[in-house]
């Protein structure tokens, strides 16, 4: 049965609309796999030396120490980036297949992912160096088992909060406050959470404890996906009561208007766009990594943290136009609309999230003049480039979001996922290149302008640009349509 679905999918990829889009993507995240392969191989390698040199003490004490850190940054990166397990299994209900046999299909592809045997890439080459260290062996291997098993774990976990943003969204509030108590030396979670690592290389039977943990977040996926496997309940449309919000203070703005209207709408009505409002809030302590500590020496990371501390909904919510509007984007390509209104109406929301952030950015004024200068620059920057940037390239991503079914079992969940960050290199290199000729030539100062100054250009060539997506966005129309009906088959 395994192998058939296997087929199914296959086929599916080779039969879809968008073959060559998704074959490019594919081929561009071998690379970015091997460049992280490269990374993790490096690390493991090299952080037994690199700790003991540094005469912080036991390599294997201090890795576990911060051990539980790399296990929230984990789950962390799947909550963002890592594909739910997705089968069209709707058609399946009524053929003679066993919902067991789909449940353990879906849930096994997610072992195979990156996010799981990535870590063996690091922890592998660690464990080795600690053999040849004289480290007991039994312990070696039993220490290095069960943080594997953490790792699994993290996967299953996963799967479970995806289905559960109140629960995700605080407990990461509360581990982010822990890791900033502890960079001020307020308070060291640390000196809790390290002795359990320890216990793994003391003990070697606790192990056993991560494995069986493992068995029961797995024994609890199985079991939520199977008893949502049901038409009438965790396949079903979710029903709520209408509720009628006119705006019409944005009446004044004719077609303009009404398109605002809807984004307004959609924001305030669907849990997908909602969390996608949250995450690019979470933007906004970005500036936290690269204002403070050793990027301090580096100027040009400043102009990249404000770009992301200034465009969160930028990178989060612009990528996807118009994917938000899949569920009826073909109505509205039939009526008599103008590409021009609707690109506009989605740019001015870009616009005016983009000030926000900048505005609720003002706390950085603590870490001084220029840090908050960065952000500003950034901002400016998104207005008058990437705005446009995002627009455009979102011709080209033809995803399509089902709001209706968002954060549900089998459900495509993810609004901020590896595409849009990889579509996002293009939108940072040229902001720090120009940054970095200012910088050479002049100084730090010139650099930020030169880069304020390309956001300002870019501004007053409004109209071209504009000119220029719409031809794009024409051009794209019925593939994107395509795409679209495809998914709703």
């Amino acid at each position: 049965m395994f192998k058939h679905f296997f087929k199914l999918q296959w086929k599916s990829f080779f039969r879809s609309s968008s073959f060559a889009t998704n074959l490019a993507f594919k081929i561009l995240m071998v690379f970015v796999v091997i460049y992280f392969i490269v990374v993790f191989l490096s690390l493991g390698i090299g952080a037994y030396f690199i700790i003991e040199n540094a005469g912080l003490g036991d390599p294997l004490r201090v890795v576990n120490r911060f051990l539980i850190y790399y296990l929230v940054m984990d789950l962390y990166m799947r909550y963002m980036l890592q594909k739910m397990p997705v089968t069209n299994i709707r058609p399946l209900l009524y053929l003679p297949i066993k919902k067991n046999s789909v449940v353990s299909y879906s849930l096994g592809k997610t072992v195979l992912s990156f996010f799981n045997w990535s870590h063996a890439f690091f922890f592998i080459p660690f464990s080795i160096i600690l053999l040849t260290k004289d480290y007991t062996p039994l312990q070696v291997i039993s220490w290095h088992l069960g943080i594997m098993a953490l790792f699994l774990t993290n996967n299953f976990l996963n799967i479970l909060i995806n289905n559960q943003d109140r629960v995700f969204y605080p407990l990461l509030v509360v581990l982010a406050v822990l890791g900033i108590s502890q960079y001020y030396g307020w308070f060291d979670v640390t000196t809790y959470t390290a002795p359990i690592f320890d216990a793994f290389y003391d003990l070697s039977w606790t192990a056993l404890i991560s494995w069986m943990l493992l068995a029961m977040v797995i024994w609890a996926s199985f079991r939520y996906f199977r008893r949502h496997m049901y038409l009438d309940a965790g396949l079903a449309l979710k029903k709520q009561e209408g509720k009628t919000e006119d705006y019409v203070w944005l009446n004044r703005f004719g077609n303009l208007g009404t398109f605002l209207k809807n984004d307004i709408k959609l924001i305030r009505r669907n849990k997908r766009s909602r969390t996608t409002v949250i995450v690019s809030l979470l933007f906004l302590f970005y500036g936290l990594i690269f204002f403070t500590g050793p990027y301090e020496k580096f100027p040009i990371a400043y102009v990249f943290a404000g770009i992301f501390t200034s465009g969160g909904f930028l990178f989060t919510f612009g990528q996807y136009v118009p994917s938000w509007d899949s569920s009826y984007y073909p109505l509205m390509m039939s009526q008599n609309i103008r590409y021009k209104e609707y690109l506009s109406s989605k740019w001015y929301l870009i616009i005016i999230a983009t000030l926000i952030s900048t505005f609720l950015a003002v706390f950085y004024l603590y870490f001084g003049w220029k840090t908050y200068l960065a952000i500003l620059v950034g901002a400016i920057y998104n207005i008058g480039v990437n705005s446009y940037l995002v627009l455009w390239g979102g011709a080209y991503v033809k995803t399509p979001i089902d709001l209706t079914t968002n954060k549900k079992a089998f459900g495509d969940k993810q609004a901020f996922n590896g595409k849009t960050l990889l579509l996002t290199i293009p939108k940072l290199i040229l902001p720090l290149l120009i940054f970095w000729i200012g910088d050479r030539i002049w100084n730090q100062t010139a650099g930020y302008l030169m880069v304020a100054l390309a956001g300002v250009i870019g501004f007053a060539f409004k109209d071209l640009a504009f000119k220029q997506i719409e031809k794009v966005y024409k051009k794209e129309k019925y593939k994107t349509l395509s795409a679209y009906r495809e998914k709703a088959a």
